[in-house]
């Protein structure tokens, strides 16, 4: 099996292309081998513990994908073991077209940035809506010191992940790092 990111993402189509432009062989060494990239370790768990933000991807009943960002506190999105993360899904513009995507099909994908260190990271799962009715486990994704309003929870089960190059990430700061950098 091997690499679990490729063997999902790399479809029939996708494995044509990459014959087609070269870079098969590379994919397929990756391809080889005992499962891996499937569970999380200490070095995604720090990547993911230290973002703010996410990108969010889920798939509508008619087909169409849908990318949402998702925003918190540093930390708001929860590593709760090796093969799951959630978080506390706060009131936004109450348009619910992720979650109702997510009745329909559970599937998603995530894209997590560090813009100042260009690394990416993109997680394949499946997604569990978790009501307000179930407190145990909301209270583990749940920020005291967070004064928005949490709608749900939201867990993902971790089927597969991925680092990106960094070739074509535009190095960008938030102020609270702009400010640090200037102090020094």
């Amino acid at each position: 099996m091997g690499h679990k990111f490729a063997e999902i993402a790399f479809t029939p189509n996708v494995r044509q292309l990459q014959e087609e432009y070269g870079s098969r062989k590379s994919y397929a060494r990756m391809e080889s081998g005992p499962d891996y990239h499937d569970q999380l370790t200490d070095k995604e768990a720090a990547f993911i513990a230290q973002r703010d933000s996410f990108y969010m991807a889920s798939v509508s009943e008619t087909g169409w994908p849908y990318i949402q960002h998702r925003g918190g506190p540093q930390g708001f999105l929860r590593v709760l073991d090796e093969k799951t993360i959630g978080f506390a899904d706060f009131r936004g513009n109450r348009q619910y077209i992720s979650v109702g995507n997510f009745k329909h099909d559970d599937r998603v994908s995530l894209i997590l940035l560090d813009y100042p260190a260009r690394a990416r990271l993109k997680i394949l799962g499946r997604a569990e809506i978790i009501g307000m009715d179930d407190a145990d486990r909301l209270k583990k994704l749940q920020l005291p010191d967070y004064r928005a309003v949490v709608e749900r929870g939201l867990l993902i089960k971790v089927e597969a992940f991925d680092w990106n190059c960094p070739q074509h990430i535009t190095p960008r700061y938030t102020a609270e790092e702009y400010e640090a950098v200037l102090k020094d």
